[in-house]
C-alpha cells in the first residue's frame, strides 16, 4: 500500500496564507476547498485544476480502498497531516479531514455574452460570505449562466464563500465588473430586486423577461446603488406579510431566480 508523505512546512504556510489572504489567492491563482464530496468529484473526473490534496491520518484510515487507489493514481500532490494541524486549517466544528488546493477557474466572458439567451446575476456590493456562497450554489442549481460582482463585493474564493457553495464555485462562471454600463452595451436588460416602493411592482406581475437578462441584487443593508438602479429596465419586489420587513438577500435571490427562470423570453 502506498504511503503518502507528510505535509511539509512550506505547504502548511501556503495553505494558511491562501485561507487568510486574498492577495495570496490572487498571486497563486489558487484557493482552498474543504470537504469530501467536492474533492471526490474532482478526483473522479480527473480535473486538471486539482493541484494538491491534504488528508488527515484519521480520514485515510477510514476511507475505502477504491478512493485510496484513486488518490494514489492522481498526478496531484497528496500529503498526510496530523488531525490537530488539520483542525487549525478548518473553521467548521467537525472538520472533514480532507482539503484541496485548486486552481481558480478561468471563464470566458465573451462566450457567455455571445449566447442568444442569457440569464445571469449581478451582485452590487455583496459583503456576507455565507450569502454569496448560497447565491452561487442556488444560481448553479437553477442553471443560470454567470454571476458578475462589483469590485467591492467579498472575494469569491474566500473560504467561507467556497464552503457555502458546496462545490458550485467550480461550475458557475463568476466575474468582477466595475462598469455597470457593460450589460447595456452587451444588450442585456437589468432586472432589479428591491424593497417595495412606487417604482417597483410585485414579482408576480412580471410575466416575461428579455431574452438576455441580468438579475441585480443589492447590498445586504443598503440595497442597490443609485448608479445600478438608473440602469434597470424592470424593478420588482417580493410581497411579504406585514409582520416581516424584508428577506435575507440569499433568500430573495433564490425566490427571484426560481420565478424568473420559469418565465417566457421576449425574443427580439
Amino acid at each position: 500500500m502506498h504511503r503518502f508523505p507528510s505535509l511539509p512546512a512550506s505547504k502548511v504556510r501556503l495553505i494558511r496564507d491562501l485561507l487568510a489572504n486574498k492577495k495570496a489567492r490572487k498571486r497563486e491563482g489558487t484557493f482552498v476547498i474543504e470537504g469530501a464530496k467536492p474533492i471526490q468529484e474532482l478526483l473522479h473526473t480527473k480535473a486538471p485544476t486539482l493541484r494538491t490534496v491534504v488528508v488527515t491520518e484519521t480520514w485515510l484510515n477510514k476511507v475505502d480502498r477504491r478512493l485510496r487507489e484513486t488518490l494514489e493514481q492522481r498526478r496531484a500532490e497528496v500529503y498526510v497531516c496530523r488531525d490537530p494541524l488539520f483542525e487549525r486549517f478548518s473553521e467548521v466544528h467537525t472538520p472533514s479531514g480532507i482539503l484541496a488546493l485548486v486552481q481558480q477557474p478561468n471563464w470566458n466572458q465573451e462566450t457567455i455574452f455571445g449566447q442568444a439567451h442569457l440569464l445571469g446575476l449581478y451582485g452590487d456590493c455583496l459583503q456576507d460570505p455565507a450569502n454569496l456562497g448560497t447565491i452561487i450554489r442556488t444560481a448553479a442549481g437553477f442553471g443560470l449562466d454567470a454571476l458578475w460582482l462589483s469590485p467591492d463585493s467579498v472575494d469569491v474564493f474566500n473560504p467561507k464563500v467556497v464552503r457555502a457553495t458546496t462545490g458550485s464555485i467550480l461550475t458557475l462562471p463568476v466575474f468582477y465588473n466595475a462598469d455597470i454600463g457593460l450589460f447595456d452595451r452587451q444588450g442585456c436588460a437589468l432586472l432589479a430586486a428591491e424593497s417595495p416602493g412606487k417604482a417597483s411592482r410585485a414579482i408576480q406581475d412580471v410575466t416575461s423577461i428579455p431574452a438576455r437578462a441580468i438579475l441585480a441584487l443589492g447590498n445586504e443593508s443598503q440595497g442597490l446603488s443609485e448608479a445600478t438602479l438608473k440602469r434597470t429596465s424592470v424593478r420588482f419586489h417580493i410581497p411579504l406579510h406585514r409582520s416581516v420587513e424584508s428577506l435575507n438577500v440569499a433568500a430573495s435571490a433564490a425566490i427571484a431566480m426560481f420565478y424568473l427562470s420559469g418565465l417566457p423570453r421576449e425574443d427580439k
